[in-house]
């Protein structure tokens, strides 16, 4: 079904979420069983007042992540996606991760809704470094200020682009495929819910159940992402 939903859609737009990373065996954000994320809150230490008020543990915990990051990649789902971009048959993905695998894999036009670990910005001037100089445990600007990952931090807004262009691309979709995401959050959540208003088919792949299953045109349980759409690949 999908691989002919895929063929006759002239805008397909693929929305991922934790379950597209995890696949590729990145612990979950919010997971309890390694390190720092055993120790401390996620949601508190990722936060503003983590990085203005409590500068060693908000360093500590995403130097944790930025290692995690570099010790894995892009799983076979990522690179169908980014083959099927390079083919036409999807437009754009907008993602909820933070690790850069769709831009590793070779996709393009990605929008990053919650920004990336692949780098860092001073906090005080605003001057890009690679997330390398975390691993190094180098955590200042050459002008004295904190180094910060260029992600979305609770307490802050999501970037104005890529919220911007993830409404528009929900706005023109013909098929709108979630792959690996609780639609939980807001407002992300909000996209696929757009896309089928505006007469787009909704595609969900995802391990649980979310709030939009009995919204959806078509739902899939329980399954890799990596290998189900190794299964549709080989329908095309």
């Amino acid at each position: 079904m999908l691989h002919e939903w895929l063929k006759d859609s002239n805008h397909t737009v693929i929305f991922t979420g934790a379950g597209m990373s995890t696949e590729s065996g990145l612990p979950d954000f919010r997971s309890t069983n390694r390190g720092i994320w055993r120790k401390k809150d996620p949601s508190k230490i990722a936060s503003v007042d983590a990085l203005n008020h409590h500068v060693e543990d908000f360093t500590e915990f995403y130097r944790e992540r930025v290692l995690g990051v570099k010790e894995f990649g892009p799983h076979k789902g990522h690179q169908i996606l980014a083959d099927w971009e390079k083919n036409g048959l999807i437009q754009a993905i907008i993602t909820q991760n933070v690790d850069g695998f769709h831009q590793d894999a070779g996709s393009k036009h990605v929008h990053e809704l919650h920004g990336t670990l692949q780098k860092l910005h001073c906090q005080s001037c605003g001057k890009v470094y690679d997330s390398s100089a975390y691993v190094d445990e180098d955590y200042y600007c050459s002008c004295g200020g904190i180094l910060r990952p260029s992600i979305v931090l609770f307490g802050e807004m999501l970037p104005e682009d890529a919220f911007s262009a993830a409404f528009e691309l929900a706005k023109q979709a013909d098929l709108f495929i979630v792959l690996g995401s609780s639609l939980s959050v807001t407002p992300a959540n909000q996209f696929p819910e757009i896309a089928k208003q505006n007469g787009a088919k909704l595609v969900i792949v995802n391990q649980e159940k979310t709030p939009l299953d009995n919204y959806a045109d078509l739902v899939v349980f329980d399954r890799k992402i990596g290998a189900y759409l190794e299964e549709t690949n080989k329908l095309l």
